[in-house]
């Protein structure tokens, strides 16, 4: 049985998202540095990064709560912002939709009457206000609450609310600002689940803001990982996490181990890299994908993944001795499904992952190594 559903737009154009060289400053900062994207109708696209990063600011421009400094901002083919055609549209002409990291639900109305707010701003028939508001809250699963105040909702049906409010007008776009960041860890993860069905159903080009990975990772079609005001990397969650563009993307993605080295030269498609461990210790080989672009005598920095390191009491045999190095463990932690190791390579600490039974203590001797395909060579 299909549920309540939102008119579809007919036009491919019509919840498209283009960004074309936006620059925004807060005096002499440059919070946004010349930043470009585009979202497809009904792509769900994250702003990912650490806080003064810009993605908040980004979308507050598209939004039209921030006026740019320079470049076009065009939602459904419409120009909503650009300096040099001085061209700006308020943020109730964007047809737009947002949901706040607060909630802004109204305490003195019921959830119906949250709702149907945009409908009556935009002073919709009555009739069409009961019709939308009622098939909205079905969706969001507040139907039977739908006489009930606000100030008696939990955390999560007030999420559930500000979700409704935001698409009842069907709005082009849906913009999202770190809504979840107020919820428990449990209840987080329950709203991440709905929030993608909500808008794999509705259809709706979503842009979501957070500065957590794993929101970004579950939920996004696409993310834009930014630091310090400029785009890192644009791409799947799968490619973000796998094939990080540079350093701060694989560290700011997951745990990455992160050991720096010199390149020697390459043998097909893998690098030959050189890594000092320390004074009085000889330097380890190996052999990696990446480095693209890369010279001789260039400095690299091999990322690898704890779950892509395999774990030996003993030098494995047939292994590559450059692909193999031997350290000692410093402790284990225990996070139900696996074990979190933490081994001493030289100046290095490798955070590994192994199964939940196995053992391992402290000053053991153990030797990792890892396939040249599971590793990746990035510069800065």
């Amino acid at each position: 049985m299909t549920g309540p559903q939102i008119e579809s737009k007919t036009d491919p154009r019509s919840g498209t998202v283009e960004v074309d060289h936006l620059f925004k400053y807060f005096g002499t900062e440059k919070a946004v540095n010349d930043v470009s994207l585009s979202v497809a109708q009904g792509e769900f696209v994250t702003l990912l990064g650490p806080s003064g990063c810009g993605k908040t600011t980004t979308l507050r421009c598209v939004a039209g709560l921030e006026r740019l400094n320079a470049g076009e901002i065009r939602i459904g083919g419409e120009i909503v912002a650009s300096i040099e055609r001085d061209i700006y549209l308020t943020p109730e002409d964007r047809n737009i939709g947002m949901v706040f990291q607060s909630y802004a639900v109204w305490p003195h109305m019921t959830v119906f009457d949250n709702v149907a707010y945009g409908l009556r701003v935009r002073q919709a028939p009555a009739a069409e206000i009961k019709r939308k508001t009622d098939r909205v809250l079905e969706l969001v699963g507040l139907d039977q609450l739908a006489d009930r105040f606000a100030t008696k909702l939990s955390g999560g049906q007030r999420q559930r609310v500000a979700l409704a409010r935001a698409i009842v007008y069907e709005p082009k776009v849906v913009l999202f600002d770190e809504p979840l960041s107020n919820l428990d860890a449990k209840l987080r993860e329950q709203m991440r689940i709905e929030i993608v069905r909500l808008q794999r159903e509705v259809g709706i080009t979503s842009i979501f803001v957070t500065h957590d990975q794993s929101e970004a990772l579950v939920m996004s079609d696409r993310i834009v990982v930014m630091d310090k005001g400029v785009i890192q990397q644009i791409g799947d969650p799968k490619t973000i996490y796998a094939h990080p563009a540079n350093v701060f993307v694989a560290k700011f993605i997951g745990v990455a181990n992160l050991m720096e080295g010199v390149l020697l030269g390459r043998s097909g498609a893998l690098c030959d890299v050189e890594i000092s461990l320390g004074e009085g210790l000889a330097p380890l080989r190996i052999q990696s994908l990446g480095g693209e672009g890369a010279v001789a005598g260039q400095t690299l920095h091999l990322c690898l993944r704890p779950e892509d390191i395999l774990v030996n009491l003993q030098r494995p045999d047939g292994q590559s001795q450059g692909n193999t190095f031997e350290g000692k463990v410093i402790d284990t932690v225990y996070l139900g499904n696996f074990l979190e190791c933490r081994v001493q390579v030289g100046r290095y600490e490798v955070c590994i992952q192994i199964d939940h039974y196995e053992q391992l203590v402290a000053g053991q001797s153990v030797f990792l190594s890892f396939r040249p395909e599971h590793g990746l060579c990035l510069t800065e």
